[in-house]
């Protein structure tokens, strides 16, 4: 399975699932059509799946439009986000399991962004490879969503699932936010050299013109706040040894930032 990174909006990403031998596409957070139609068009694939993980207008806008398009195509979403995702014909819960030509994805609740968050996690197929998440607005490199309809305690949560994933994960998030949380970690955990490392590598790649997604799960464990919120370094920050009530003081200081 190969992923194709496409740009949309100001700073969307939109995954392309392309399975070569079938010649078969799935798209993940659908923001825009066009960037999706014309690499569609440049494959000659036809799109069969669209994996929703949230309502938010720019991860659903190009649904009806590619239905349009794909009649065939089905359309996936969380259990709860029924009547919020426009064309939702699956309505996926926790350890649910999507299909996408021979590869097998499983499904994992992820509220705090919004209540009804999912992530799609396809596991190695071998011993050595990696593992692809699309976690939507859940985990950012170097960052997390914002709390819209969920609470600080859901979001440890689903973080807390996340990071249980394999390290070498690789993290398909769906903004290109990475500078500007690397920013905001160093305020927090300024003593941290993987962070300090981290953030000269982003900042050059960056002024390259460079994507800095994926990202790699181990990496954000190492130097992501919102994932370390039960280090001493930030309880002290936050003023709380409440893993809770840490993340939650994180997230107001970002929310700030």
């Amino acid at each position: 399975m190969q992923v194709i990174r496409l740009h949309a909006l100001s700073d969307n990403y939109i995954f392309l699932l392309h399975d070569i031998q079938q010649n078969i596409a799935a798209v993940v957070d659908p923001a825009e059509a066009e960037p999706v139609l014309e690499q569609l068009d440049q494959l000659s694939a036809e799109l069969v799946a669209i994996f929703n993980t949230h309502h938010h207008y720019d991860h659903v806008g190009a649904n009806l439009r590619l239905m349009q398009k794909f009649p065939e195509v089905k359309v996936y979403g969380g259990a709860e986000d029924r009547g919020r995702i426009p064309g939702q014909q699956v309505f996926l819960r926790q350890g649910d399991r999507i299909q996408f030509a021979d590869r097998i994805g499983e499904v994992i609740f992820v509220p705090g962004h919004t209540r009804a968050h999912i992530a799609y996690y396809f596991p190695p197929e071998k011993p050595g490879e990696v593992g692809e998440l699309f976690c939507g607005d859940t985990l950012f490199a170097g960052g997390c969503g914002r709390l819209f309809e969920g609470t600080p305690q859901q979001m440890v949560d689903s973080l807390s699932k996340l990071a249980a994933l394999p390290d070498n994960t690789r993290v398909w998030c769906a903004h290109e936010y990475t500078l500007k949380n690397l920013q905001f970690a160093l305020t927090v955990d300024q003593d941290n050299t993987e962070l300090q490392n981290r953030y000269l590598q982003v900042q050059a790649s960056r002024q390259r013109g460079e994507a800095t997604v994926p990202s790699i799960l181990g990496v954000e464990k190492q130097t992501n706040p919102f994932l370390r919120y039960s280090q001493p370094a930030l309880q002290v920050v936050t003023k709380s040894q409440n893993p809770v009530q840490t993340f939650a003081r994180l997230r107001g200081m970002k929310d700030r930032f």
